[in-house]
């Protein structure tokens, strides 16, 4: 396993609409792994595959950080078929927009489909924090933030900070690795 580059925002591979996975071979499984390793490494509870510059349908979620018992699970091409409940607010973060963390309305349970790692096809319903981490990783392969989902005015005051990690991810990029 290896530790993967989270690239930030800013960085246009974030703002694309990722690719469905055609076919689950050894790279895929490899890369799964690598987000898991590198999600846990960085204290996350959700990976995209676009915030490793794969630009491709895969997420990665743990909360083994929160709930004991948790194993990480791999979820390529995730769709949220339908949402139910209130929609509540919660305050979240993400790897890929450091040091800025805001309050979100998210649907409380979603009902998606995906592929497990194995091929298997499964449509299930998530509640509560699966649900939230679920939909913000669904966003990233939309090309969708967090920050997209807050009110103007929040966004407005977090505007020079996100112009600054977008500022130095562009620095990065051009940085020889």
């Amino acid at each position: 396993m290896a530790l993967l580059p989270i690239i930030h925002y800013g960085n246009p591979i974030l703002r694309m609409q990722a690719a469905e996975i055609e076919q689950i071979d050894d790279d895929v499984k490899q890369l799964a792994n690598d987000m898991i390793e590198t999600m846990v490494t960085s204290d996350g509870i959700g990976l995209a595959a676009p915030q490793v510059a794969e630009s491709i349908a895969l997420i990665v979620v743990d909360l083994s950080l929160i709930f004991e018992n948790q194993m990480p699970m791999a979820f390529i091409n995730p769709k949220i078929l339908e949402t139910d409940g209130a929609e509540v607010s919660a305050e979240e973060g993400c790897l890929s927009v450091p040091d800025i963390r805001e309050e979100v309305f998210r649907p409380d349970k979603v009902r998606i489909s995906y592929k497990t790692i194995d091929g298997e096809s499964v449509e299930a319903w998530a509640e509560g924090l699966l649900a939230r981490v679920l939909q913000h990783e669904i966003d990233h392969l939309r090309g969708v933030f967090f920050v997209d989902r807050i009110k103007t005015l929040r966004k407005k005051l977090i505007s020079k900070q996100l112009k600054n990690i977008a500022k130095e991810e562009k620095a990065r990029q051009k940085t020889p690795a």
